[in-house]
């Protein structure tokens, strides 16, 4: 499934432009902090709106000017740097919210199926204050692929982890990428992070 992005937005004194397509695999949006990496992954998923420009996931515009889809019907699952689990919700309630929030037509995992892949069965007792930062971002994946997502953002998932758990997620980032097929759009800074992750990198700001 293609991605066409051609996006301009005009944020204080500069503008952030995008135009690329990104086919199956992980692209990365690799370049340096401030660059408007992150804005690019906004748009896409509708929480900011493209002063000009497309956004389209394979025969779907999600914007072009007279389209602009709300958020919880693009189909994005987005994974952040913070992981943004909901703090009130134990595991199991931050899962079932993506699930809930996906159109029954639209799942293609259930509960049982992430919990299984991303090995977080012994977490979904757990409130988000009690786990480790790979623990919640391994939740935080699955409360995003449960929402049925046709693609997955994820906004420097890695830089608050140290070097063991950066690991241990990298490895279920390639497991999404290569047994679940999903298209991921991805943003670093990170050249070694890229280097191992990615199928094609669109520089930014470089």
């Amino acid at each position: 499934m293609a991605i066409d992005i051609d996006v301009a937005k005009r944020l204080g004194d500069r503008t952030i432009a995008a135009r690329f397509t990104a086919g199956p695999g992980l692209t990365a949006l690799f370049g340096p902090s401030g660059a408007g990496k992150s804005s690019i992954l906004n748009m896409v998923a509708g929480l900011l709106r493209p002063d000009r420009g497309h956004i389209r996931i394979g025969d779907r515009t999600l914007f072009d000017g007279a389209v602009d889809m709300p958020p919880e019907a693009r189909r994005v699952g987005y994974v952040f740097q913070d992981g943004r689990l909901f703090p009130h919700r134990r595991v199991r309630a931050n899962l079932t919210y993506g699930h809930d929030l996906a159109d029954p037509a639209d799942r293609w995992m259930s509960v049982d199926e992430a919990v299984a892949f991303l090995g977080i069965g012994d977490l979904l007792g757990r409130w988000p204050h009690s786990l480790s930062g790979g623990e919640a971002q391994r939740v935080a994946i699955g409360r995003a692929l449960l929402a049925g997502p046709e693609i997955l953002l994820m906004d420097e998932p890695l830089s608050s982890l140290d070097a063991a758990r950066r690991s241990d997620i990298m490895t279920v980032i390639e497991r999404i990428r290569d047994e679940l097929k999903l298209p991921i759009l991805y943003v670093s800074h990170d050249r070694a992070e890229v280097d191992r992750l990615a199928t094609s990198v669109v520089a930014i700001g470089e």
